[in-house]
């Protein structure tokens, strides 16, 4: 009996199995089949695509005419010509679909382009990373037919004039494969349901009726919905409602932090499967047993580019530099982190999209995730960046006519949740819990993620306020003095650590 009992369309077959070739290989393949598709639009038009296509070098060709971009500055200068409904801009054709992403300061949700081609391509790479579990030892190959709970955003989208609008994982729902429809829970009933409580709920009460191989989504969401099936039902764990369940498929947040807790909800192990799934694009997953790093795309529509992480590439905000040395996938080398530039089917051109990667299998390319280009802090995906951060300070200090002249903030544990921690710095008289409402409220107006994630698993915000000068003694005492050397916004590992222990010496002395 075969591990995987699907059968797949003829297309999607095909399109499993290209050619094996070396990564560089693969990569012109998939520029030149992207500049083919796109070289009449005015994207296309403007930035010469022919003129690569019948370079004998096309990569760097690509590199030399067409520039790098945020996406503030592809959005301004193109893609919101595609919310207005007009046809081939970046990509040929109207965009029917946008998915929402966590914005910047200036907006709470970005809108990337969702092109059916992309649809199509995220769905090849799903198949593919199906089928590499035929390489993995000791797993229940039973379990593989059985049903998968895809936890994500509603398949309800908002409607415009002219496009849906939505989380990626509501679009990709709404789209997903007939052959695979039989396999994916919740249902389409449950799946169209805004409030995720209520959705949860829906899902607590079907969860007996289900026979459950796969879990996929956020971890927060994850251990929710499984902590709240164990106490509707009264059992142990959560094998004695799905026994089949062997498999988790997660991405976006680090899974180290909810290991402990999952732990206490399983009955027995079951394996973890790392993807790297952006709204931009499936970009990478884990198809090895035990692997430390994801195998990139290399062959499905998506062109990647390396820009070394480094001062000459980056200012000391993580902005990128006008012109940065972008290196492809045959040119970086193991251990160096890399910012990452896509080009993809959806009308993305060497894109930066805000992450930044290690190589740590050249033979196999495969790459961790390290970060990101600017600071941000996420435990639960709420994706909470600098600029949500320092947005939500400025309108504090105006509000309320006080000086914030340093701030950071951490992530840390609140029982089996999490919570905020900020420090703000001001030598202004000021009510602590007034400050702590009114960041909260900020963020939750800037930043989409954000106030779902405080309704569910982020719990608690908390503020401390110090005085100015235990910013300045702790950045003295790291011999970090001077105006190039600025108090990181963020705190995580290590320098948490000193920190709490350098405020924990300050009150006992």
């Amino acid at each position: 009996m075969p591990i995987i009992d699907i059968k797949l369309p003829k297309s999607i077959a095909r399109a499993l199995n290209l050619p094996v070739s070396d990564p560089r290989r693969q990569q012109i393949r998939v520029l030149k089949k992207l500049l083919k598709k796109a070289r009449f639009t005015q994207f296309g038009q403007m930035y010469r695509f022919d003129e690569v296509l019948l370079s004998r070098h096309p990569g760097k060709k690509f590199q030399q005419l067409v520039p790098t971009c945020n996406y503030s500055k592809i959005f301004a200068e193109w893609w919101h010509k595609t919310l207005e409904g007009t046809p081939d801009v970046c990509w040929p054709g109207v965009i029917k679909y946008f998915a929402l992403s966590s914005g910047t300061s200036e907006a709470a949700s970005k809108y990337i382009p969702i092109t059916k081609e992309l649809i199509r391509s995220n769905n090849i790479t799903s198949i593919k990373q199906l089928i590499s579990l035929t390489r993995y030892e000791d797993v229940p190959r039973s379990a593989v037919g059985k049903g998968w709970l895809m936890l994500g955003g509603s398949t309800q989208l908002q409607k415009s004039a002219t496009y849906y609008a939505g989380d990626l994982s509501g679009i990709q729902a709404r789209n997903i494969p007939f052959w695979f429809q039989s396999l994916y829970k919740p249902g389409k009933k449950i799946s169209r349901e805004k409030d995720w409580s209520k959705k949860l709920d829906e899902i607590v009460e079907n969860a007996p009726d289900w026979d459950i191989g796969f879990i996929v989504g956020v971890p927060a969401w994850i251990q929710l919905a499984m902590e709240k099936i164990i106490e509707r039902y009264q059992v142990a764990h959560i094998h004695e409602i799905w026994p089949n369940l062997s498999f988790y498929v997660h991405g976006g947040v680090a899974l180290e932090p909810y290991k402990k807790g999952f732990e206490k909800l399983l009955g027995k192990p079951i394996t973890y499967i790392e993807t790297y799934l952006a709204s931009e694009g499936f970009l990478a997953y884990q198809n090895r047993q035990h692997a430390t790093g994801m195998h990139l795309a290399l062959n499905n529509n998506i062109f990647f580019e390396f820009v070394p992480f480094d001062d000459d590439n980056f200012d000391a905000d993580g902005n990128m530099t006008d012109q940065p040395e972008a290196l492809m996938i045959h040119e970086i080398e193991e251990g160096k982190d890399y910012a990452l530039l896509i080009s993809t089917n959806a009308g993305a051109w060497r894109y930066a999209i805000g992450d930044t990667v290690k190589l740590v299998d050249r033979s196999r390319s495969e790459i961790i995730i390290t970060g990101r280009t600017k600071h941000f802090l996420s435990l639960v995906g709420e994706h909470l960046s600098v600029d949500n951060m320092n947005k939500a300070i400025e309108l504090v200090s105006e509000e309320l006519n006080i000086s914030i002249p340093e701030f950071t903030v951490a992530g840390i544990p609140y029982g089996s949740f999490f919570a905020h921690q900020w420090y703000i710095a001001t030598n202004d008289a000021i009510n602590t819990e007034t400050l702590r409402v009114r960041i909260d409220e900020h963020l939750k107006s800037l930043n989409d993620d954000y106030i779902v994630e405080r309704q569910h698993a982020l719990k608690e915000v908390f503020v401390e306020v110090l005085p100015e000068e235990t910013f300045m003694n702790f950045m003295q005492s790291k011999g970090k003095v001077g105006g190039q050397h600025k108090f990181p916004r963020v705190l995580k590992g290590r320098m948490l650590e000193e920190w709490q222990s350098f405020l924990a010496h300050q009150k006992v002395s």
